[in-house]
């Protein structure tokens, strides 16, 4: 009973973590006006997933080849602060890794008799401000512990300085520069005529709308492809309502790609 009431939490974690912010409040639909045919929101990773997979890999191993060359190369702390120190520096290079590797953007689809609107938008991430608040926290923790242990007043200059250094970056991080730079909003809106081709990508479970533009920096027609993120569960629902919606379009099979 304890082992199911735990994997009931940890899928309503994931579940949450997964489930897409309200929307923001700049949006304004241009066919609001209209009865909504489908529409759905998503947190999606909107890059190649396999090259971002294969990042994140790197960095773990670089992780743990820094972390193993700094545990055999200072014998001069004593265990267990040796052991849990190089477990915090693998955390400190592994956690910022991951979340760079496996950021999620915020989209919301929404169909009408008009046309389509897509939204995709990206809050600035308050949680990483949380994160280097702890940071400090137990950094200074960790030195005061390491420094009434082994009875050395060296390691409170660390106290001081290595949690300092933390608030120095989330100072920054906090400015209203960086906030703007990691602050998206974007809306598109078309109209169905806009749309030349019905892209079936079946290996990735991802549908894409192409259509045709005019680049006026360089003065040219362009072809670029909207993808549809959604649940894999969705595909074979949004195959089929772009078969009734727009039926004279031709389908190609063929790989979408996320960016």
């Amino acid at each position: 009973m304890k082992v199911s009431e735990g994997l009931s939490r940890v899928k309503s974690r994931l579940g949450h973590w997964a489930t897409p912010r309200e929307l923001p409040s700049q949006l304004t639909w241009k066919y609001g006006h209209e009865s909504e045919l489908l529409s759905w929101r998503i947190k999606a990773r909107n890059y190649n997933t396999m090259v971002a997979n294969l990042a994140l890999l790197v960095m773990l191993m670089i992780a743990s080849a820094i972390a193993l060359v700094l545990y055999f190369s200072s014998e001069f702390i004593e265990e267990p602060w040796r052991a849990l120190s190089h477990v915090f520096v693998f955390a400190l290079i592994s956690i910022p890794a991951v979340c760079m590797t496996h950021q999620r953007m915020n989209f919301a689809y929404r169909f009408t008799a008009s046309g389509a609107e897509f939204c995709e938008w990206k809050n600035f991430p308050e949680w990483a401000l949380r994160f280097l608040t702890c940071l400090a926290i137990v950094t200074a923790i960790l030195f005061a512990c390491m420094a009434s242990l082994d009875r050395d007043a060296s390691y409170l200059i660390y106290a001081v300085i290595g949690p300092a250094k933390v608030m120095l970056l989330r100072a920054s991080m906090n400015s209203k520069v960086y906030r703007g730079v990691h602050t998206i909003f974007h809306l598109r809106t078309f109209e169905w005529s806009e749309f030349t081709e019905v892209e079936v990508d079946r290996k990735q479970k991802l549908v894409g709308l192409k259509f045709a533009w005019y680049d006026n920096y360089l003065n040219i027609s362009k072809i670029s492809t909207a993808p549809l993120y959604a649940r894999r569960r969705e595909f074979d629902t949004i195959l089929a309502f772009l078969e009734k919606q727009v039926p004279e379009l031709p389908r190609s099979l063929q790989s979408v790609e996320r960016a």
